[in-house]
């Protein structure tokens, strides 16, 4: 992948001597191979300075129990790569403090997308998933397909305009979107977006991104950023509800988003009896709605109506909740999850909807989980996208087993 800091890293497993092997790190060597001892140094520190932000050359050469010799080796190694930098002294500092060091996370950038039904929206990030810029632009599930592709192009285009960026510094273009999405990112079925059932979404993008392009079903993306960020921080066994115009869910277990054997679980919303596919129309056709009143808005009335304490409103969140618990009620039986976390553009009005779901499943269910609102609401797609794509990164250049990269 791409840039010459990132090409460069493997050179650092030849330049490294014997000395700053690390010695607390418990691992097995295919061979013994020095060069495999050498380059765990560098991922030590890499990971050090990843997880703790700014460290001096001390403290890290204490946790990764080092000589500080030996250490500072690895760093000015890892500094004339570019994968760390010293960091400026702090405003007003008298003296001569001690150097720290941090990692380069803006030696590259990672863009993630959001390509739903009503709106595309992407975000630009560095390598640790910082996000520094955000576009979004509305569409249509009924848009032609050239005018889609065409929507999310222009919308790269302006999230990279706004951080001072252009693509090609960007190393990969992450893309979550509805439907049942195979492991080489073809979209199998998608009832929301006719014209993204049977296409090669990974092969459309990678045309329109020279970088990598991975991709991956959308209510996944929400739970893993709710997993890394958000509502579900700290539980190893979670259900999410994906909650707006269309409904959706994803599972996490023991601490992993659940993929399942060909990459489709979470689908429950196919199954009829569960009757997610029309639930929003309770929200979004409720009789108390203005005719002028625009479909993006409607649900959100009714919502707010229901608040108040409309009696209209409240039945149509019951019947609403009433098909929602169904589904819920048979992920949480089956999995018996620590938390449950309501996610998605209808999370807006938790407050509304957590309570009477709380008591379908109390009545249902053997163990009550905990119920949860999203902390991320509309965003969860796209910063679940960035986290994707920075899991996958690391997956690629900062794990023991992960091949030494040569170029992009």
């Amino acid at each position: 992948m791409g840039s010459p800091e990132r090409s460069r890293l493997g050179i650092i497993c030849g330049r490294l001597t014997e000395e700053t092997c690390v010695r607390r790190m418990v691992v097995t060597l295919r061979g013994g191979d020095l060069s495999r001892l050498r380059q765990l140094n560098s991922l030590t520190a890499i990971g050090m300075l990843r997880a703790s932000g700014p460290l001096t050359l001390s403290a890290l050469a204490e946790r990764a129990g080092l000589s500080r010799p030996s250490m500072k080796e690895v760093v000015d190694e890892l500094m004339e790569l570019g994968w760390v930098e010293e960091t400026p002294p702090a405003q007003g500092t008298i003296g001569r403090p001690a150097r720290r060091y941090r990692f380069r996370a803006r030696s590259g950038y990672l863009v993630g997308l959001d390509l739903g039904g009503h709106n595309i929206r992407a975000a630009l990030s560095d390598l640790n998933g910082e996000i520094l810029a955000e576009a979004r632009q509305p569409v249509q599930p009924d848009t032609p397909l050239p005018e889609r592709l065409a929507t999310i192009e222009r919308t790269v285009a302006s999230c990279l305009a706004l951080g001072g960026k252009t693509i090609a510094d960007v190393w990969i273009v992450a893309a979550g979107t509805i439907g049942v999405i195979t492991t080489d990112g073809r979209i199998r079925y998608c009832a929301a977006i006719p014209a993204w059932t049977g296409l090669d979404l990974a092969g459309h993008l990678r045309r329109m991104f020279p970088c990598e392009v991975i991709v991956e079903n959308d209510s996944r993306l929400a739970a893993r950023a709710e997993a890394v960020r958000g509502a579900a921080r700290g539980a190893n066994d979670v259900v999410f509800l994906h909650v707006g115009r269309r409904m959706g869910a994803a599972v996490i277990v023991d601490g992993k988003v659940h993929r399942g054997f060909g990459a489709a679980a979470g689908e429950i919303a196919m199954l009829p009896h569960v009757q997610w596919t029309e639930a929003s129309e309770h929200l979004q056709n409720c009789s108390i709605i203005p005719e002028d009143t625009s479909p993006a808005e409607a649900a959100g009335y009714t919502l707010a109506a229901a608040r108040a304490g409309d009696p209209v409103a409240v039945a149509a969140v019951e019947r609403y909740v009433d098909d929602l618990a169904v589904g819920t009620s048979a992920m949480v039986l089956l999995l018996d999850p620590q938390v449950v976390v309501l996610g998605g553009g209808f999370s807006r009005s938790a407050d509304v909807l957590l309570p009477p779901l709380r008591e379908r499943l109390e009545r249902a269910c053997i163990r009550m989980p905990e119920v949860r609102a999203s902390t991320l609401g509309d965003e969860c797609v796209v910063t679940g996208a960035i986290d994707y794509a920075v899991a996958h990164l690391d997956q690629q250049l900062f794990t023991p087993d992960a091949p030494l990269p040569t170029s992009r």
